[in-house]
């Protein structure tokens, strides 16, 4: 007869694949908990999310991991087979033992009839990013979940420098996206990308395989008409005949980048605390007015970040605000001449006034783009 003790045994004996292996020692890189925690992981039902949480459920059973992992998945309704994902990925989840949450959204599309339009300063990728990000965080916020997981992987990382290169964006921007970092300014939630360092998508689709799951595949990903689709499929493949390890070549780059921003935005934030005048009590934005001749001591890169961290302090966000509008703030400091205006997104200023940098006008609020309902399934051990 054979006891739970020897199963246990047995499980705890079999050899870790190649791709769990490579997720706990990235989940040991970034100091994530390896007991008593609870994670939020975003499946979407494709190879990437799907590959994490069999990963997960693979350092689980080989008792490399002890954590309470509760699936999340929003349903954007974007396409006729969404709610078909939402259900895949629920019986994923719950095959495997663990928690999941389906939300659906909302969202404003621009070809639905039975939906209103997106609004002219956000579009549908910034909407769909926007609204999963909020589900998630408070999916995090209901369980009690301090990490939130994503399953971006090193192609992801290739695209977003690709296309910040084409939009002229500086070293924070061309650094990439982060492996960890808050979910929102100030929250305890982290949002963490434990596949970005090291997985392709190839390495994902094996596993998956490997697992025999036959993950989903979304149309979206080939259509075109998004940016970061044209750059997948045209940029790439080309930047591929001249590096064949482009990917690699590209994240390697993001993260000497980042280096250099972290050490250049520590100078900015020792310059913003000696540029900083305490706001009056009526002030609109949460910066204070800086003083124009403290900017000027600074060399240019150090003085850029500083007025966008002062920026982002107000807005709360740096939605849209690009090179184009630091350049004509920090065209402000030039002269003697007050008054001189620079407007930024979102119908904010930053005035020039006897010696200072002041920044007004309140941010528009958008509402909402995307109302989830949220429940919850069971747990199946």
């Amino acid at each position: 007869m054979t006891t739970t003790v020897d199963k246990r045994r047995r499980t705890a004996s079999v050899k870790l694949s190649r791709f769990a292996r490579s997720l706990f020692e990235e989940w040991q890189r970034l100091a994530l908990p390896v007991s008593e925690a609870s994670v939020v992981v975003a499946v979407s039902g494709g190879a990437d999310s799907s590959a994490l949480l069999l990963g997960l459920d693979e350092l689980i059973k080989q008792r490399k991991l002890s954590v309470n992992v509760a699936v999340a998945h929003l349903d954007h309704g974007l396409r006729e087979d969404s709610k078909k994902d939402a259900q895949w990925v629920s019986g994923l989840a719950k095959d495997l033992g663990f928690d999941v949450v389906v939300g659906r959204a909302n969202l404003k599309t621009p070809t639905s009839s039975k939906t209103k339009t997106i609004s002219p300063t956000e579009n549908l990728e910034q909407a769909a990013r926007k609204a999963r990000y909020e589900f998630l965080h408070k999916t995090a916020r209901k369980i009690g979940s301090e990490y939130i997981l994503t399953a971006h992987t090193l192609d992801d990382q290739a695209e977003t420098v690709l296309m910040r290169l084409l939009r002229g964006s500086a070293a924070e921007g061309l650094s990439g996206t982060p492996s960890i970092r808050e979910l929102k300014r100030g929250s305890k939630v982290k949002l963490v990308r434990p596949l970005l360092a090291w997985a392709r998508r190839g390495d994902t689709e094996d596993y998956c395989r490997q697992r025999h799951v036959e993950f989903r595949v979304d149309e979206m990903n080939d259509d075109e008409t998004f940016s970061r689709v044209r750059v997948r499929k045209q940029l790439l493949p080309l930047m591929k005949s001249f590096n064949n390890r482009v990917v690699e070549a590209l994240s390697r780059t993001a993260s000497l980048l980042n280096e250099d921003a972290s050490a250049l935005s520590d100078e900015a934030g020792r310059l913003l605390d000696l540029a900083g005048k305490k706001p009056e009590k009526n002030s609109e934005t949460k910066s204070p007015p800086l003083s124009v001749s403290v900017l000027l001591q600074s060399p240019a890169a150090v003085r850029r970040r500083a007025l966008r961290e002062w920026v982002l302090r107000s807005r709360g966000d740096l939605n849209r605000l690009e090179m184009v509008h630091l350049v004509a703030v920090e065209k402000l400091l030039s002269g003697e001449r007050g008054g001189r205006v620079a407007e930024l997104p979102d119908g904010m200023k930053v005035t020039r006034k006897r010696g200072m940098l002041e920044l007004s006008g309140k941010k528009v609020l958008k509402k909402a783009a995307a109302a989830s309902r949220i429940k919850y399934g069971s747990r199946r051990r």
